[in-house]
């Protein structure tokens, strides 16, 4: 996935290549390798996974292997689900997952002696978005529901009750991700109460979030949700409307998710590291790399920082991968 935000990225770090990182083309080996004085290292990182993480680590990776140039991580987008099933087949070092492991995944990773470690590297406020001339606010979390469970039939805007806007009989047309994003994953969880339970009759966007910020933009009555990043590339072309969860409503935003505030669709992003990959020093310090330098990776990808309190604890938990124990 190739994205706006990487060129900025680009442009700061003189880096030639995006949709995988690429090789740093600098012969100095004087850079810092992420606050241990990491440099001269050697060696190759293979990660796959969410088309929503994949920009946090896109962006890492280019910075890395900057400070790095012996290095090459890669970096493939095949959904949380789709990253899982390569990583616990062993083909790669690193999964990216906007959701976390699930059991079945866990019992595969499992049956063939694949380890892992969850690290979480940033936050995402999953957004509902429209079109900027629908005149809806806010929904609730029981409104969505009705529109995007199994069983919803409602197909205008007029069948969706207690809008704080009057929509007038307009047709729904709706856009959201495949079965294998872990975006599908948690928003079926979260609004419909059951991981993929959903109507089947919305346009399909796979992993490109752009499509769906594409089809809103297009379309006055159309609704998709999508990750924040791509509702503040996307500017004034869409609108993200406030959630209310039960406590009022409330906007998407840095503050809310940190806070806690924006539920149920504020939510931790994640990287998996292989035992295997963390026996080789190249994935220990890009690991320790992503975490020391999350404030800079968050903002040049356009994402959420983490808490204090959340990059602590992902900082204890790359020091204990470091020592081995």
């Amino acid at each position: 996935m190739t994205t706006p935000r990487l060129w900025l990225v680009v442009a700061a770090t003189g880096a030639l290549a995006l949709g995988v990182a690429a090789c740093g083309g600098d012969d100095d080996d004087s850079g810092d390798g992420g606050g241990d004085g990491a440099s001269g290292l050697s060696g190759q990182i293979r990660a796959d996974g969410s088309s929503t993480v994949a920009p946090l680590t896109e962006t890492a990776a280019e910075l890395f292997q900057e400070a790095n140039p012996d290095t090459e991580v890669t970096v493939g987008t095949s959904g949380t689900s789709g990253g899982f099933e390569k990583f616990c087949a062993g083909e790669t070092d690193i999964s990216d997952a906007s959701r976390p492991i699930e059991p079945e995944e866990e019992k595969i990773c499992g049956d063939n002696g694949v380890t892992y470690e969850e690290v979480q590297v940033a936050n995402d406020a999953l957004s509902v978005i429209v079109n900027p001339n629908n005149p809806v606010k806010c929904m609730t979390v029981e409104q969505l529901n009705t529109v995007w469970d199994k069983d919803s039939s409602i197909n205008s805007w007029s069948q969706i009750k207690g809008l704080d806007a009057d929509v007038g009989d307009e047709d729904l047309t709706l856009f959201g991700p495949g079965s294998d994003s872990g975006t599908y994953d948690y928003w079926t969880e979260a609004i419909n109460g059951e991981e993929g339970v959903i109507r089947t009759d919305y346009n399909s966007i796979g992993e490109d979030d752009n499509a769906a910020i594409n089809g809103v933009a297009g379309d006055d009555w159309a609704m998709a949700y999508v990750p924040f990043s791509f509702v503040t590339e996307a500017g004034e072309t869409v609108k993200a409307l406030e959630i209310d969860g039960g406590d009022g409503c409330v906007a998407p935003s840095e503050k809310t998710v940190q806070d806690g505030s924006y539920t149920p669709l504020g939510r931790p992003l994640f990287i998996y590291p292989s035992g295997d990959a963390l026996k080789e020093e190249v994935t220990v310090e890009f690991v320790r790399f992503y975490i020391d330098n999350q404030d800079e990776i968050t903002t040049d990808a356009t994402f959420i920082p983490m808490t204090e309190e959340q990059t602590t604890a992902s900082e204890d938990k790359v020091e204990t991968l470091a020592s081995g124990s």
